[in-house]
């Protein structure tokens, strides 16, 4: 960022931790929202809580500062903290709840971080901070040197320095840090782990600005759909494919494996019980951080999940709304199977697609969100056709989904992408119509896929009819793109 006079103005008007700074309530706002959330690393508190807990603060500084010192009731201050003009506080609805939730703002928390370092620090640690700068270079260097020569080198220099150390501790000669290093280190240690947490806030408010532009590029659009849905997925993939999201990813890998929960409970209560560190006598939960990074992960990916499926239910409805002949096709397809459930299956089941009146059987609806048989339900819920069995089309054969997925992932293992027409010429269609719908479904429910609505392509298969010959047939739909 370029601090110059039009950025620092812009900031101080438009920004919600500069105007939380310059508020009158900020010492109220800071210290409230950073014992109720900060502190205990709350995520979500609902609105009677927070409220009830707002109450009991306001109560006791009327009692000292007089009664007309915070005049409104609680939750009118932080509706007040939650609105546009102050932004201090995110209010929205959990799915299936009815009482609206809170949580900070990543800007309110830069905030209260920021003003805890404005108090004065009886000892601050630089040794550590020098050594980690040092270390950071350091992997810098080795971590991109494609020299195999050189590589090899350091790693023979760094095993010469491990085994004269194992001499000099074999010879009683065993280094030690002094008090005044622990300190520095452990200071170093604890002011990482704080930002740690601060940082999960910021990655789910990036992917919460990602689904809001997203959702104004889909109300604003006026191209064709299949570059809407292009430019959408790619979009979608920014955040966790950006440095930012590639970190976050490698970070919980790290973090998720038990062996390293394991080693840093060990560590924590090594180190804590050590009398330099127990002199600067830290927060108890500093026992359980790592449990409080994994809380804040969990939360984290959740959020980042919810957001996608609200994104895809969306865009389904936007398609849904613009395009409806995929539910008269899918209800024709359904009254053949129900014509056939009575009749024992002389083959395969796409002979449903023979006695349609078109050679090809046209789906423009993209199916990249819903499931099909959720898909057909909606057509009977619509159309009142109550009692209509849509298990019947299903019933004629068994499809080995199982199958079906290792033979994407198999296809996707080389490739970023690949189209279903792809994926059946690599292994044809066995069992027809049925099979073709169950890559459809696991397009919908398993992997991640693009439709291409303004490319056609046609998918083709071989049955044998009761009298024994062999019949072609085939299905045209819009581009189906698995992505990896």
């Amino acid at each position: 960022m370029t601090i110059d006079y039009s950025t620092l103005d812009a900031l101080r008007n438009h920004h919600p931790a500069w105007r939380l700074l310059r508020s009158d309530h900020a010492p109220l706002v800071a210290s409230f929202l950073h014992r109720t959330f900060v502190a205990p690393n709350k995520r979500v508190i609902a609105a009677a809580d927070l409220a009830e807990a707002l109450e009991d603060e306001l109560y006791a500084l009327r009692e000292r500062l007089g009664q007309d010192v915070f005049p409104k009731p609680a939750a009118d201050y932080l509706n007040d903290w939650a609105n546009p003009d102050k932004g201090w506080l995110r209010k929205f609805y959990q799915h299936g709840a009815d009482e609206p939730q809170f949580d900070l703002t990543p800007s309110t928390e830069k905030a209260i971080a920021w003003l805890g370092t404005l108090a004065e620090r009886s000892f601050v640690g630089t040794e550590s901070r020098l050594l980690t700068l040092f270390e950071l270079l350091k992997q810098i260097s080795e971590g991109s040197e494609a020299d195999p020569a050189k590589r090899i080198a350091e790693l023979h220099k760094r095993r010469d320095d491990i085994d004269a150390e194992i001499i000099r501790v074999l010879a009683g000669d065993v280094a030690m840090l002094d008090d005044t290093a622990l300190k520095d280190r452990f200071q170093q240690f604890m002011q990482l782990a704080r930002e740690l947490l601060s940082d999960f806030r910021e990655v789910e408010h990036n992917f919460r600005l990602l689904d809001r532009r997203v959702r104004e590029r889909i109300a604003l659009w006026e191209g064709s759909k299949g570059a809407l849905l292009e430019e959408i997925m790619g979009e979608r993939d920014a955040i966790a494919d950006s440095d930012q999201g590639r970190s976050f990813r490698a970070f919980w890998d790290f973090l998720m494996s038990s062996r390293r929960q394991e080693e840093l409970t060990e560590l924590l209560a090594q180190v804590l019980s050590l009398a330099p560190i127990e002199q600067l006598k830290p927060d108890a939960r500093t026992r359980r951080i790592h449990y409080d990074w994994l809380e804040a992960g969990e939360h984290t990916q959740r959020t980042i999940a919810q957001l996608s499926q609200q994104l895809r239910r969306f865009l389904d409805d936007q398609a849904w709304l613009e395009n409806r002949r995929i539910m008269d096709i899918l209800h024709h397809i359904e009254a053949k199977a129900l014509a056939l459930r009575d009749t024992p299956p002389a083959g395969d089941i796409a002979a449903i697609a023979d006695t349609a009146a078109a050679p090809e059987l046209p789906m423009e609806r993209p199916l990249h969100a819903p499931t099909v048989k959720p898909v057909i339900a909606n057509i009977e819920l619509e159309t009142g056709d109550a009692d209509v069995d849509i298990d019947a089309l299903y019933s004629q054969v068994v499809i080995d989904k199982a199958q079906l997925i290792r033979h994407i992932r198999h296809a996707l293992q080389d490739k970023t992408q690949v189209t279903l027409r792809d994926l059946t010429e690599m292994q044809p269609l066995r069992q027809g119509l049925a099979e073709l719908v169950a890559y459809l479904q696991l397009g919908s429910e398993t992997f991640k896929t693009v439709v291409d609505e303004d490319t056609s392509e046609s998918i083709a298969w071989t049955s044998i009819a009761a009298d024994g010959a062999v019949r072609s047939k085939r299905a045209r739909l819009p581009r189906v793109i698995f992505v990896r």
